[in-house]
């Protein structure tokens, strides 16, 4: 599943018990006739993926959706959803590959006539 939207908050990453378990928070606003603001988590290695994105950029998150029980002193069944991201995709610069700079069209580049058979790698493919 996907969420599409703004980027409106993300939380610094947080590391619960012994085992040093990480989590990072980032809320997502849909932008739709009435928009959403979808709290998404990402965990463990997940985490450093959230470090080039900041508030205000479009973006498109990979999530799954995950449910758990728990049992209360009392005996009473609760049950938990979350959003899990998985993968974090910016839509604000859909050309711009990592602040590479723009190719230029073919045609502004000249075909090459001095190609010589004579001159070849040793490369068996």
């Amino acid at each position: 599943m996907e969420v599409q939207g703004r980027i409106k908050m993300i939380d610094e990453t947080k590391t619960y018990g012994n085992n040093g378990f990480r989590k990072r928070e980032v809320v997502i606003t849909t932008e739709e006739q009435y928009p959403q603001h979808i709290l998404v988590e990402f965990i463990q290695d997940k985490c450093d993926l959230l470090n080039s994105y900041q508030v205000g950029q479009q973006v498109k998150v990979s999530i799954n959706l995950r449910g758990r029980e728990w049992v209360n002193p009392q005996g009473e069944t609760k049950y938990f959803n979350s959003i899990q991201g998985w993968r974090i995709e910016n839509l604000d610069s859909a050309g711009e590959e990592a602040g590479m700079p723009p190719v230029p069209p073919m045609e502004a580049f000249e075909p090459a006539d001095d190609l010589n058979e004579e001159d070849h790698d040793d490369l068996p493919f």
